[in-house]
């Protein structure tokens, strides 16, 4: 089924929205759009085919099936297109990938699967990721470095000159926001404290972006931009990015309580 949606998701009417099929596109602007679908579908595939071997816990094949889905509608849609135009529509594609995608996929945990199929060819990719969720105070700095990085001015207006640049910066967001909410919502007991500064690390810095962008009183992405534009983008980007924040800051507590509750339990239940 996710290789069937995925094949019709890319069919050429979606993919010319995107310009995959455009005949108007040069080759070396639309190789970078080829090599994110297969590098998606390769993925998706790869996932279905670990499936077999390592079978999913839980809810995690769901988490996964739907986070594809919604990255290959963010992406080759027509939300694409629009972001090109629109701050707040872009910005609406940046949360999608930063709130929502993300922490699916780290809901999901693909790489006993993905790794089920490759191997040891994983190992150097999935080694260093499993170690880097010791440390979510770091990661979130890195994934604050690409939200700010990709939201000054000149390097937003490359993303949206240059389909190579664009591919980077959606890579950037994904991979930096995955390893971040990987670290955070897969924290161990001894770890929850780092991982609930990390959230609101991550709380303060991108509320202030989106502050920046709401009280503006001109257009930071060129004067053609529509100023309330940018202020809805800000607001986007300052009130649903803030209630997601606060929402894993609290799932991830109540989980962390839940785990001494028991534990007291277990020791009064055990004590003469």
């Amino acid at each position: 089924m996710p290789v069937i949606t995925l094949a019709l998701l890319l069919l050429p009417g979606t993919a010319a929205a995107h310009g995959l099929l455009d005949g108007h596109l040069h080759l070396s602007e639309r190789v970078p759009l080829l090599l994110s679908a297969l590098l998606l579908g390769a993925a998706w595939l790869l996932y279905v085919m670990g499936c077999r071997k390592v079978r999913p816990h839980g809810r995690e094949t769901l988490w996964m099936h739907l986070a594809m889905i919604i990255t290959v509608l963010a992406v080759f849609g027509p939300i694409d297109d629009w972001a090109e135009t629109s701050t707040s529509l872009h910005m609406v594609q940046h949360m999608l990938f930063m709130i929502v995608i993300a922490p699916l996929w780290a809901l999901a945990r693909p790489l006993p699967q993905w790794r089920a199929v490759l191997g040891g060819w994983m190992a150097p990719v999935s080694n260093p990721i499993l170690r880097s969720g010791r440390y979510p105070v770091a990661l979130a700095m890195l994934h604050g470095a690409m939200i700010w990085v990709w939201h000054t001015p000149s390097l937003y207006m490359l993303a949206l000159e240059n389909t190579w640049w664009h591919a980077i910066e959606h890579a950037c967001f994904l991979f930096s926001a995955w390893l971040f909410w990987w670290s955070c919502l897969r924290a161990n007991p001894r770890q929850v404290p780092h991982a609930l500064m990390a959230i609101l690390l991550t709380l303060m810095h991108t509320g202030l972006l989106g502050a920046l962008l709401t009280f503006g009183n001109a257009p930071f992405y060129g004067e053609s931009r529509d100023l309330a534009d940018q202020q809805l983008a800000g607001l986007l980007m300052w009130v649903p990015g803030s209630l997601v924040y606060l929402a894993a800051a609290g799932w991830i507590s109540w989980r962390w309580l839940t785990r001494i509750w028991r534990r007291q339990g277990e020791n009064a239940g055990t004590t003469p």
